[in-house]
């Protein structure tokens, strides 16, 4: 076991500068790595999920607010909207939902067809895409998310893997909703995380985080969200659309497979 810690720190490093221009933490592409690569047990993998949020979270979020993306009203309505929802969705993934089966299939129903819709919207032509349809009034952003706080919840993965593939995928340029998604997604895990913590102590099996594994990915995370976030400022926002599709489908359709399997 003594390769985990290093282990850990390449694969959050790796992941994350990948994810963090197109404002997802990378947290749902260390769920496989935990579940068949570190052998963490379900549902400990979920929190462990959440620390490696906790952790990476301000690398990216510093160099977006240096450079000034970080501003606005949207990251505080996600974030007010994901709190209470990411409470929620912990109680369910520790009472309702233990398995490692039910939980993969889930992650794939949502993430694949999630993916291949934000794809096929970015290569359809403009014409076809209604004006304003980014648009979302305070009351329905607030509910989508509360509906994705719980995913995350039961997930650990935060959120913005969901929320940045459907609000870009409405029309909402990437260099607006990644911060506000890695902002929304560092607040819920640090709720989700300290929510475990709390389960752990009244429920049985591995509900707690494997803190080193979580400590390393998330040192890892730390350091690639900062040089993803640096590098967003110097892709086209068609190929960060595209990026974030096939990030999304991708992680869906490996899920699909591992259940099918």
């Amino acid at each position: 076991m003594d390769w985990t810690v290093p282990g850990g720190l390449a694969a959050g490093l790796l992941i994350a500068t990948v994810t963090a221009p197109v404002g997802v933490s990378g947290a749902v592409f260390l769920l496989p790595v935990q579940l068949s690569v570190f052998g963490v047990p379900n549902p400990a993998v979920t929190p462990t999920n959440l620390l490696f949020n906790v952790v990476a979270g301000p690398g990216a979020l510093w160099r977006y607010r240096h450079d000034g993306a970080l501003r606005g009203g949207l990251a505080r309505r996600l974030v007010l909207g994901t709190l209470p929802g990411v409470v929620v969705g912990a109680a369910i993934r520790v009472f309702a939902l233990p398995g490692p089966d039910l939980f993969r299939l889930l992650i794939a129903i949502l993430l694949l067809p999630l993916g291949l819709w934000l794809c096929l919207r970015t290569l359809a032509p403009a014409r076809h895409r209604p004006p304003h349809a980014g648009e979302l009034r305070p009351r329905a952003l607030t509910v989508l998310a509360m509906v994705v706080g719980v995913v995350g919840g039961i997930y650990g993965i935060g959120g913005g893997s969901l929320l940045g593939p459907i609000l870009v995928g409405r029309g909402l340029p990437v260099a607006l909703v990644a911060p506000a998604a890695l902002a929304a997604t560092f607040a819920t895990s640090l709720v989700g995380a300290a929510a475990y913590t709390l389960l752990s102590l009244v429920s049985t099996g591995d509900v707690a985080p494997d803190w080193w594994l979580g400590l390393a990915c998330g040192t890892g995370g730390l350091i690639g969200g900062y040089l993803g976030a640096r590098l967003q400022p110097r892709l086209p926002e068609r190929t960060l659309r595209l990026l974030l599709g096939t990030l999304a489908a991708a992680v869906g359709a490996l899920y699909a497979g591992q259940t099918l399997n």
